[in-house]
């Protein structure tokens, strides 16, 4: 395996990264028109660029809380397949090259593993991988 980007991002306190091969863009929070009897991190459907694209808040999809908004949060635009959909973060931080030497695969440690593809190690910063497909998955159920 050779070395592959992540962009990374902060949930609350923590540090996650999704593939940058499923990232199509990052934007600013704008106007989410709400849909009705959607799941609480379900916030609704985004109008970007003529493409109508459901947003979740993945700080409750996760359990982690509400997302607070601030002039820091954005909205990343993923596609897996043919779906996209956008991720309410905290806030993004960059995107970093990870080497497979500095993946680690998340032992069975209460973590819903499903949604985690491992831990990425750098720079003694811990990065939380996401796994955009099985995200996906739940959400088209």
């Amino acid at each position: 395996m050779t070395m592959f980007k992540i962009v990374a991002f902060i949930l609350g306190e923590e540090e996650y990264g999704l593939d940058i091969d499923y990232v199509q863009s990052i934007e600013r929070i704008d106007q989410i028109t709400r849909v009705p009897n959607a799941p609480s991190f379900v916030k609704g459907v985004f109008n970007l660029r003529g493409n109508v694209i459901p947003v979740i808040d993945l700080q409750g999809k996760l359990n982690l809380g509400q997302a607070k908004y601030t002039d820091k949060t954005r909205v990343i635009i993923t596609k897996f397949e043919d779906i996209e959909l956008g991720l309410i973060v905290d806030q993004t931080s960059d995107v970093i090259d990870v080497a497979p030497e500095a993946l680690e695969a998340i032992s069975s440690s209460g973590f819903d593993s499903d949604y985690f593809g491992g831990i990425a190690k750098i720079d003694g910063r811990l990065i939380i991988l996401l796994k955009l497909a099985e995200l996906m998955k739940a959400e088209s159920n």
